[in-house]
């Protein structure tokens, strides 16, 4: 039986996710330069890496609080509500999907509808990151872009470096993330439909 088509990606969405994706790759690029910079092992060249980061970190900000309002004001919330009852139970069921049931080839448990874009997993992970990680990540940017922003010690450690070091482990994060959210976009009804997908706004 062939699946519903599915108009689940509005203009907004998709722009605002190409943008969003343009500027992880230039901050992991730009970041990764920074953080392994050497007089002899530059990447990107170390005042353009900080240009570029800078400019990109803008700019993912903007983007962010466009899709916190977007989402707050379009029907696209719905997805993001999770309902606790029962919530662990089914993430369980979704894990042991992608760990044993897909290689199976095992019905997908929590296929997409119109009322249900992603699956508890898939959920679970987006709101973590979109209301949680990004807004750290953002802040402590602009605590390394303005670091007369940071309190001074913290338990007799500088704050900058605290700023700096909760910045790098949510960079990373993200960054792995980003990796995790890729591969599983290949487990669409073909290695590229998820991808289409964001192009053309329909599943």
């Amino acid at each position: 039986m062939s699946e519903e088509r599915l108009y689940l990606y509005p203009l907004w969405l998709r722009i605002w996710h190409w943008i969003n994706a343009l500027m992880f790759l230039v901050l992991i690029a730009t970041g990764l330069s920074l953080q392994y910079a050497g007089p002899e092992s530059t990447f990107i060249r170390f005042d353009y890496a900080v240009q570029y980061h800078n400019i990109a970190g803008i700019i993912l900000t903007i983007s962010f609080v466009f899709f916190v309002l977007a989402n707050r004001f379009t029907s696209n919330r719905k997805f993001y509500r999770i309902k606790y009852k029962g919530f662990v139970k089914r993430l369980m069921k979704q894990f042991r999907y992608y760990i044993y049931g897909v290689f199976i080839h095992e019905p997908k448990p929590y296929p997409v509808s119109e009322k249900r874009k992603f699956n508890p997993l898939q959920k679970l992970s987006y709101v973590m990151v979109m209301y949680l990680m990004m807004p750290v990540i953002i802040i402590t940017g602009f605590g390394l872009l303005f670091p007369e922003t940071n309190i001074e010690n913290v338990f007799g450690v500088a704050g900058i470096y605290l700023t700096d070091l909760l910045h790098i482990v949510t960079g990373f994060v993200l960054s792995v993330f980003m990796i995790v959210h890729i591969y599983f976009c290949t487990f669409g009804k073909t290695v590229g439909s998820e991808f289409k997908s964001m192009f053309t706004g329909w599943h």
